[in-house]
């Protein structure tokens, strides 16, 4: 019997806001993608998307073999868990979608495998495109699609990895690695062995730490003086999207894409292979000419009324100004960064108290302020204005479960993994905008911690595990090859 993989993934910008899905179909014995499905979907919730995902992964999986064994895996414990049988039905937008999912196979046909979000990239960068092209008012497109190579790309890093992390390998050079794991392509992954080679023979890099400085990445421990340890509290942190209720609108037949058998999957590795040129080398790897990064000065507002009392402040509250110390602390961050003579531009938040530090700092530097609208808070529905103990007596069981999983939101607010959407695609511009030059973003504990933890590729629940006060300053060097490294994190010296 032939057996397929599907791969499937949904998201919602908003929680519910504008959706879309992905999956892919893989051929479990060769790794070779068979077919990709993905669409906008309009509004909805993240769990609508993720089950749209499934079920249009499951169809397509059925056009090509309706006797084949499907292994399905997903990042979505709540789908998982549901159509393993484990938990129950209970929502009324996701009775309908399990039933049409559970009826394109037979059950003893079908078994489900929770995977984390990292092992679920292809079908996310399908989720992601379909969401873009409906912004843009289009269909997603298959010819337009690079979903495929970046899932390739990733596991081509994945497999250079253990080659050339620093924690296995002497700082003398690739050359005395020895590797710890074994790839994690699938068999016959051309990409996966040519990024393996290249790592072999990667030239060394090293460079200093410090930020705003142009010097490379990868010299070792990547955080810089000034750093905390701290655990932050969850008020502090921000929040995630998940479980929640939406109408679906926009819901049509998905674009599927077949990928056309053995001449377009060696085509495809083909493309794979050039591309792996361009994979993210790590630590002691790194090579030295990728001349100087675009390096983020991360600085959070500073305080306001609500940020002593540890209250919930995002972008759905009341948008409060700085306080008489908040003005204060702006005053000595823009003469302590005047000082430094580093900073080449100014992006902020467009919620009030990010602005009034941005432009205090702005008038001592001389320079202009761009407004970055995703560089927002993240909303706290309900629970803006709260403590973080008002919060639990008043949502003991939604508050457990957004500190659970980075899928779940406040009542009417917006989840980690919407933030992390929407700051993930702002540091993307921002890079492209910024190649080389040294810019100073200013914007709040959420966006901060989640380019922080994408910089270092840490998972979710590493929001909590971080301190950011106000008017403190991070920074995060963004290289050429797509590298990242944390130069700085949660300073505070100016302030004393």
């Amino acid at each position: 019997m032939r057996e397929f993989i599907v791969e499937a993934d949904g998201g919602s910008r908003g929680n519910p806001g504008p959706a879309g899905y992905g999956s892919v179909v893989i051929d479990a014995a060769t790794g070779e993608t068979l077919a990709e499905a993905a669409e906008y979907i309009g509004v909805a919730t993240n769990n609508v998307a993720e089950y749209k995902g499934l079920v249009a992964g499951l169809k397509a999986a059925y056009a090509l073999d309706p006797a084949a064994s499907v292994h399905v895996r997903m990042d979505s414990k709540l789908v998982v868990e549901q159509m393993s049988g484990r938990w129950k039905i209970k929502h009324p937008d996701m009775k309908p979608l399990a039933a049409e999912a559970a009826q394109i196979y037979p059950s003893s046909q079908v078994t489900y495998e929770w995977i984390p979000r990292e092992k679920n990239k292809h079908a996310d960068r399908l989720a992601n495109e379909a969401m873009d092209a409906g912004k843009r008012g289009e269909p997603w497109s298959p010819s337009a699609s690079t979903a495929e190579l970046d899932a390739r790309a990733a596991r081509a890093a994945a497999a250079v990895a253990p080659l050339a992390g620093p924690s296995t390998c002497s700082p003398t050079g690739p050359s005395t690695c020895s590797p710890t794991g074994s790839p994690t392509g699938p068999p016959g992954d051309a990409a996966a062995g040519a990024a393996r080679a290249r790592a072999a023979l990667a030239a060394r890099g090293d460079g200093a730490a410090g930020f705003g400085t142009g010097s490379p990445a990868g010299t070792g421990s990547p955080a810089a003086a000034g750093s905390s340890a701290a655990a932050g509290s969850p008020a502090a942190a921000g929040s995630s999207a998940g479980a929640g209720s939406s109408a679906v609108a926009g819901s049509g037949s998905p674009v599927v894409s077949p990928q056309g058998g053995t001449a377009a999957a060696v085509g495809a590795d083909v493309r794979a292979a050039g591309n792996a040129a361009r994979v993210p080398q790590v630590g002691w790897a790194a090579p030295a000419d990728l001349g100087a990064p675009a390096t983020f000065v991360l600085l959070r507002h500073g305080e306001t009324a609500l940020t002593p009392e540890k209250r919930f402040s995002g972008s759905g509250g009341s948008d409060p100004s700085l306080s008489d110390v908040g003005r204060e602390q702006a005053e000595r961050t823009a003469a302590a960064l005047a000082a430094r003579g580093t900073i080449q531009a100014i992006v902020s938040s467009p919620l009030k108290r990010c602005q009034e530090t941005a432009h205090t700092v702005a008038a001592r530097l001389g320079l202009d302020v761009r407004l970055e609208e995703e560089l927002r808070e993240t909303d706290f529905g309900a629970w803006e204005g709260l403590t973080f103990g008002e919060a639990r007596e008043r949502y003991a069981e939604e508050l457990n479960a957004w500190l659970a999983s980075p899928d779940a939101a406040p009542p009417g607010g917006e989840s980690f993994a919407a933030v992390a959407h929407r700051v993930s695609a702002a540091r993307d511009r921002l890079t492209g905008a910024y190649a080389g030059r040294t810019v100073l973003l200013v914007t709040h504990v959420t966006p901060i911690k989640t380019l922080v933890r994408l910089a270092l590729g840490a998972p979710p629940e590493s929001l909590f595990r971080m301190e950011l006060s106000a008017a403190s300053v991070s920074a995060v060097a963004y290289y050429a090859d797509g590298n990242a490294s944390l130069r700085l994190l949660n300073d505070t010296s100016h302030l004393r």
